[in-house]
């Protein structure tokens, strides 16, 4: 016959001498990833808060990036707690007219205004569509999601479909994927054609350099002047059967694939 160890109901009274069960709240982890989940930047920038002095655990200043600490830990950036609250992801179809810089005081309408009270925690725009941008838009509260998807080394790729002012040349096509020079430096497109064969001042365009407004000052630089632009794609996310102005929270599938990068 087996013999097996009766079990033992997690919490019951014979525990070992000394020891008590592990709370939630007494694990540690890195300070750097506890203010990235805070919302407020990405891992990597959370370090350069670190190391400048700007972050304070328990009202002591701190600034070896070694640093671990627990959710019951007092963390302040500007005076202000962290706190590693819960995740939130939402996919939004940008209409014209809203900015995504989410404390302009100049601006009339934000992208924050669509979403209303979806959530408790406070969401930030996934880098920036100018006001007269529409199209795909992520938001969340991940900061260190935020530095994957924005930094230039990762490369996310983004599609863009453009309506311009006149048919566009197949030699200007070759010049886009070429590169063109912004500022002293030289921005090619992974991939341009035409989007609609009758009509050659419709653009589809893939390029992952995160600079503002490169889209449009890159065909101003060609001698065209873009006048809708709209963003199809953006790290894997589309807009498909989510109408202009319109919102949704991504499915854990969708969230699974951006963090694991597979797009």
């Amino acid at each position: 016959m087996e013999h097996r160890k009766p079990l033992r109901h997690p919490g019951s009274a014979k525990e070992k001498p000394g020891l008590k069960p592990r709370k939630a709240d007494d694990e540690k982890i890195r300070l750097n990833r506890f203010i990235a989940h805070s919302g407020i930047c990405s891992r990597r920038e959370a370090d350069e808060l670190i190391s400048s002095g700007s972050i304070t655990v328990n009202g002591k200043v701190v600034t070896d990036l070694g640093t671990k600490v627990t959710a019951g830990d007092e963390v302040r950036y500007k005076n202000k707690r962290l706190s590693a609250e819960k995740k939130v992801y939402i996919l939004m179809n940008k209409p014209r007219g809203y900015v995504t810089t989410v404390e302009d005081p100049h601006a009339d309408q934000t992208v924050l205004d669509l979403i209303g009270d979806a959530c408790t925690e406070r969401v930030y725009p996934v880098g920036r569509l100018d006001k007269a941008t529409t199209g795909v838009l992520l938001l969340t509260n991940d900061g260190d999601l935020t530095g994957k998807l924005t930094h230039p080394k990762y490369k996310r790729k983004k599609i863009y479909h453009v309506f311009l002012d006149k048919a566009v040349t197949r030699n200007d096509l070759t010049r886009l994927t070429d590169g063109v020079e912004i500022e002293e430096e030289v921005i090619a497109a992974d991939a341009v054609s035409y989007a609609d064969a009758e009509d050659k001042s419709q653009i589809g365009i893939e390029i992952h350099s995160g600079q503002n407004r490169i889209v449009r000052r890159m065909f101003e630089k060609l001698g065209y002047k873009v006048k809708k632009l709209d963003r199809v794609y953006f790290a894997g996310l589309t807009k498909k059967n989510l109408p202009r102005g319109k919102w949704r929270f991504l499915s854990d599938k969708e969230i699974s694939m951006l963090k694991r990068g597979i797009f």
